[in-house]
């Protein structure tokens, strides 16, 4: 008996590999690396958030801000400056105009540079804002 005639009957050496569980086991892999690479990215910057105990979680849609403690601004992680906020932050508003600003404010940032970021924003389009804040028990 012939090779060709052993795998015609079912009794022979089996040259197809299955895919599939691969690309299901890829996937999965894929999107914990996206979750775990977001939170990663924010936490690589040392930013002093204040406390609040009312805090809540944000929605996907938005444009992370971080004024760091020593006057630095970025924006979804890359350092930019206000001249570079007012050109970025637009085409992301005209894709989408119900974008959220999620402000992350060190402790020693002065609140004037706070206000020049979100009057920025504000004139790039930008309708809905949000205060990073770290989560603290409520007042009794």
């Amino acid at each position: 008996m012939a090779a060709t005639d052993l795998n015609k009957t079912g009794g022979g050496i089996i040259t197809e590999i299955n895919v599939t569980p691969m690309v299901d086991i890829m996937l999965v892999l894929l999107i914990i690396f996206m979750v775990t690479a977001t939170y990663i990215a924010r936490r690589a910057i040392p930013v002093n958030l204040p406390e609040a105990a009312t805090g809540q979680d944000v929605e996907a849609s938005t444009l992370s801000i971080v004024l760091s403690p020593g006057g630095g601004l970025l924006l979804n992680g890359d350092t930019v400056t206000l001249d570079m906020l007012r050109e970025r932050v637009p085409p992301v508003v005209a894709a989408n105009p119900d974008v959220q600003a999620v402000v992350d404010g060190d402790r020693t940032v002065e609140y004037g540079r706070v206000m020049e970021v979100i009057d920025t924003l504000r004139s790039a389009g930008v309708k809905n804002f949000a205060a990073a804040v770290e989560h603290s028990p409520k007042p009794m």
